[in-house]
């Protein structure tokens, strides 16, 4: 869900522009760094982008009768680390709030920390945990995705609430209530996000291997590099080869 246009009040949507420009800021410079270093991480970076761009752009009825959505930062957060999505993230929100009406230009600073600050951080911090803990890699792709979506709505339930506290219970009893009306819909939604994410991955360990360890995906994923998926990839094409033969 992102923050309509308008919904916060100003004081609020300033602090969150400026809580958000510092990760949004280096971000960009991560995402210049990493192009003019490594220029094949431009093709991956569209993906993720675009991957963000149209997860995050499909709205689904809610039963409690507003609606949700995915978020798809999971799937650049895992390849290019946090910082990176950051600024995806805002671009991805611009053009939203411009050309689908979709969250708002006052609300940009609110909905980037929540979907592109908050959410890819807990979901990358859960990614490398996984992997030292010795969890299977689509395992943790699994949970990384997940979380990075679940996350985001935890957050934008806690800035509503904190804009918008009941008068008579207080803090939480409004963000319980900003999280009753979500949760119901957006569990499910991160589980069919991170499945799909899972099956993204699992096809890019074939097709692209060699830009995902330029970007150092292998290393952060405890991998031995590129060269463990084509040598795979070989054995296999060899045995269904005999196999054929015979």
């Amino acid at each position: 869900m992102h923050i309509a246009e308008g919904f916060l009040p100003s004081v609020h949507a300033v602090a969150w522009t400026a809580v958000a420009a510092p990760f949004v800021i280096h971000g960009a410079r991560e995402v210049i760094r990493t192009v003019r270093r490594t220029p094949e991480a431009g093709v991956l970076l569209g993906v993720a982008g675009a991957f963000t761009f149209v997860m995050s752009a499909v709205k689904l009825p809610s039963v409690t009768g507003s609606s949700s959505h995915p978020t798809g930062t999971g799937l650049g957060t895992i390849i290019f680390r946090p910082p990176v999505m950051a600024f995806v993230a805002t671009v991805v929100l611009i053009f939203q709030a411009l050309l689908l009406a979709h969250g708002g230009i006052t609300t940009l600073g609110a909905n980037v920390f929540s979907m592109g600050v908050a959410g890819p951080w807990v979901a990358y911090g859960a990614f490398v945990l996984c992997r030292r803990v010795a969890v299977p890699l689509l395992g943790a792709v699994f949970v990384a995705a997940f979380l990075a979506d679940l996350v985001t709505y935890l957050v934008t339930s806690a800035q509503l609430a904190l804009a918008f506290p009941s008068a008579e219970h207080g803090l939480w009893y409004s963000m319980a209530e900003f999280l009753a009306v979500f949760a119901i819909t957006q569990i499910p939604l991160a589980v069919v996000e991170a499945l799909i994410v899972v099956v993204i991955v699992s096809v890019l360990l074939r097709i692209a291997s060699r830009e995902l360890d330029l970007v150092g995906f292998f290393r952060r994923a405890r991998l031995a590099g590129a060269g463990t998926f084509a040598d795979l990839e070989d054995r296999t094409d060899r045995v269904e080869a005999t196999e054929s033969v015979r």
